[in-house]
C-alpha cells in the first residue's frame, strides 16, 4: 500500500496588511474556514496526515478555533516557525521581529516530514482540482535524480486583488510545462486584466495577465529538506544582520534547478484561486464559497 502524502499548512504568517490571524477568520456558513475547505479538498484527493506550521505565541488562538476541529478528525501534527530556529553560531539580529520567510517555515517541518507532501498557504482557496492534480503527481513519485518536484500554477490575471497590491512568483515555463524560472516579484497592483509592478525608482513595470504564478502550491518529496537546510545555511551567512531580508521557498527551488537539482512541473488548476491579503479580500472569498454551496461543489457544513 502506498504511503499518502502529507498536506504542509503554513500558517505563521503575521498577517500585517491583513491585520489579525486572517488563517482563522470564517468565510463558510458553518464558521468554516479556508483552511477548512482546504483540508477538506485534500482528504478528497487522498492527503493523509496535515501539518500545521504555526508560530508559537499563536498556538493557544490557533488550536482552540481550529486545531482542535481538525484533530478530532485527521492525524494532525504541529511545527512551529521561530525567528532563533538558526543554523549554529548565528543569532537573529535585535531589531528583528519577524520570521525568515516560507521556506524557513517550511524548514521548520524538517522532522515532521517523511513521505511526500503538498505545501500550501492557510489564507489561499485552491480549488478541489488542485489538490486532485498535486495528489496524482505525488503517488507516482519516483526517487529520481534529479529530484522532481510539482507547482500548480494559475494565470496572474485570476490571482490580482482589487483591495491592494500583492506578491507573487512570476514564473517562465518550457512550451511543455517545466520550470524554467520563477522570479518573487512584490508589490503588484492590478490594472485592468494585467498587473502593474511598483520598482524601487518609482517607475512601473507591466506584467500580462496571462503569465502563469505560483500561489505556493507545491509537490515535493523529503529531497527538498536537505537542500533547504544548506540553502538556508548560506542565507543566513549572508544575512544574519538584515531585520527584513526572506528566505522564500520559490527562490531555493530555483536555486536547485540552477544546481540541476531538481526538475519542476507546472500542474494546470481547472479552478478559480481566490485568497485574503488585504481586509477587503475577506468578502469577496465569502460570496466565491457561497456561490460554490449553491452549485452543489460543497455542503453547506463542511463537518458533521
Amino acid at each position: 500500500m502506498s504511503v499518502k502524502p502529507s498536506l504542509v499548512i503554513l500558517a505563521a504568517g503575521m498577517g500585517s496588511r491583513f491585520g489579525g490571524l486572517k488563517q482563522i477568520k470564517p468565510v463558510g456558513p458553518s464558521g468554516e474556514t479556508i483552511m477548512d475547505y482546504s483540508v477538506f479538498d485534500a482528504a478528497r484527493a487522498g492527503f493523509g496526515r496535515i501539518v500545521f506550521i504555526i508560530r508559537k505565541d499563536m498556538e493557544q488562538d490557533f488550536r482552540e478555533v481550529a486545531g482542535k476541529r481538525f484533530e478530532k478528525r485527521f492525524d494532525v501534527s504541529y511545527a512551529f516557525q521561530q525567528l532563533d530556529d538558526l543554523p549554529d553560531g548565528i543569532a537573529p539580529p535585535t531589531g528583528r521581529t519577524k520570521p525568515w520567510g516560507t521556506g524557513h517555515a517550511v524548514l521548520a517541518a524538517r522532522d515532521e516530514i517523511k513521505e511526500p507532501f503538498a505545501v500550501i498557504n492557510a489564507d489561499d482557496f485552491y480549488g478541489a482540482s488542485s489538490y486532485a492534480e498535486l495528489s496524482s503527481f505525488l503517488a507516482d513519485h519516483k526517487d529520481t535524480a534529479p529530484a522532481s518536484f510539482a507547482m500548480v500554477g494559475y494565470e496572474l490575471r485570476a490571482t490580482l486583488s482589487e483591495a491592494g497590491a500583492v506578491n507573487r512568483g512570476v514564473c517562465e515555463c518550457t512550451p511543455d510545462g517545466w520550470l524554467e524560472r520563477i522570479t518573487e516579484v512584490e508589490k503588484i497592483h492590478k490594472d485592468g486584466q494585467d498587473g502593474l509592478v511598483e520598482n524601487e525608482d518609482g517607475s512601473k513595470t507591466r506584467v500580462d495577465g496571462t503569465t502563469p504564478v505560483s500561489m505556493n502550491l507545491w509537490g515535493f518529496t523529503p529531497a527538498l529538506i536537505d537542500d533547504l537546510q544548506r540553502r538556508f545555511t548560506a542565507f543566513m551567512q549572508e544575512n544574519s544582520t538584515s531585520e527584513k531580508a526572506e528566505f522564500y521557498l520559490p527562490a531555493a527551488v530555483q536555486g536547485m534547478m540552477d544546481d540541476n537539482l531538481a526538475q519542476v512541473k507546472v500542474l494546470s488548476s481547472r479552478d478559480a484561486w481566490c485568497g485574503v491579503t488585504n481586509p477587503d479580500d475577506l468578502q469577496r472569498v465569502r460570496d466565491k464559497i457561497a456561490s460554490m454551496i449553491a452549485n452543489g461543489k460543497y455542503p453547506d457544513k463542511l463537518w458533521t
